[in-house]
């Protein structure tokens, strides 16, 4: 199965993307919108990180063809209004990272799970078909890998936990005949990454001349999955014969922290300055997907190895920090 390719716009189809100015997500819209997609974008624009980042995306997107942008929170919007004549709602609003749901849980349990359920509500009256929801690797906690979508969640941060209860909820919903799936992305990077995630944060401090701060002995794994690849694989999901299941989607590699700086000195011709510090909390050592569901039920494998997508990220970065880039996608 496959994304349809650039061109004519085709038969439009209408869709609601929520966290349509994140990272993934406006990634997501401008695909959609190539792909003859008419689409709602709603973003809260919320203080999780730089409101800037997401101000700037917007206003690209309503430049985009077919793609129009709503601001406001899901909790309080007239959701209702707002999906009529949707036929998929594509919900990748919430509020992520896990080292500040340790201090600011009423606030991921707002972003995560009550604007997920009043969504859900909003969607069976509006008559949506579906909704495809990004879950996360963080549901599994550090549990024995590869993870498999029948692992017991045991999630370790609130963060986990709201995205589970979140995930629960989008699942349940299927009983009210409204389908749905929950994609359990394993850490997305790429260009235009959140600047709270490792790899930007890394790869800003080198290309500064600044120490990288290593939180833990650099061996911990992540299944990294690059953007355009979440991308196809979430809009293959709208259409997927499927409801009611969580399905994998991750890179196909894990990748340690260590290989990580490898790679960045060789992309930045120098030495790296590594400061070494704890281990964060609610980090865990090792994630990496079992990726047969995302194969058998999507026809998706990911196309984009490792060093191919961080090398376009760190060239990202390199652009930004040269005034040269500005979150274009």
């Amino acid at each position: 199965m496959q994304s349809p390719a650039r061109g004519a716009r085709p038969t439009s189809r209408r869709c609601v993307v929520t966290g349509a100015a994140g990272f993934i997500g406006s990634r997501l819209c401008d695909r959609l919108s190539r792909d003859g997609w008419t689409v709602l974008g709603i973003d809260g624009y919320t203080d999780s990180y730089d409101q800037a980042e997401k101000l700037l995306r917007a206003a690209r997107l309503t430049r985009t063809p077919g793609v129009c942008m709503v601001a406001g929170d899901l909790v309080t919007l007239d959701l209702p209004r707002l999906l009529a004549g949707s036929e998929v709602v594509f919900h990748l609003a919430g509020r992520a990272g896990v080292r500040a749901s340790f201090t600011q849980e009423a606030r991921y349990v707002h972003d995560n799970v009550t604007a997920t359920e009043r969504l859900l509500r909003a969607g069976q009256q509006a008559g949506i078909r579906r909704v495809v929801y990004a879950s996360s690797s963080s549901v599994y906690g550090d549990g024995r890998t590869p993870f498999t979508e029948d692992d017991e969640p045991a999630p370790i941060s609130p963060y986990g936990r709201t995205k589970l209860e979140a995930e629960k909820r989008c699942l349940a919903a299927t009983s009210t005949g409204l389908e749905a799936v929950a994609l359990r992305y394993f850490t997305v990077y790429g260009p235009g990454q959140r600047p709270d995630m490792g790899l930007r944060i890394f790869a800003e401090a080198a290309l500064s001349g600044r120490p990288i701060t290593l939180l833990g002995d650099g061996t911990q794994r992540r299944d990294f999955t690059y953007v355009d690849d979440i991308v196809t694989a979430t809009i293959l999901a709208a259409d997927a014969p499927a409801s009611g299941l969580a399905i994998n989607v991750g890179g196909g590699a894990s990748v340690s922290l260590l290989d990580v700086l490898d790679l960045l000195r060789g992309m930045t011709a120098g030495e790296l300055t590594v400061e070494v510090h704890p281990q964060a909390r609610g980090d865990v050592r090792v994630t990496e997907a079992n990726l047969r569901r995302a194969r058998d039920l999507l026809g998706f494998t990911a196309q984009t190895p490792f060093r191919v997508g961080f090398t376009n990220e760190v060239s990202w970065v390199r652009d930004r920090l040269a005034g040269l880039e500005v979150l274009s996608a």
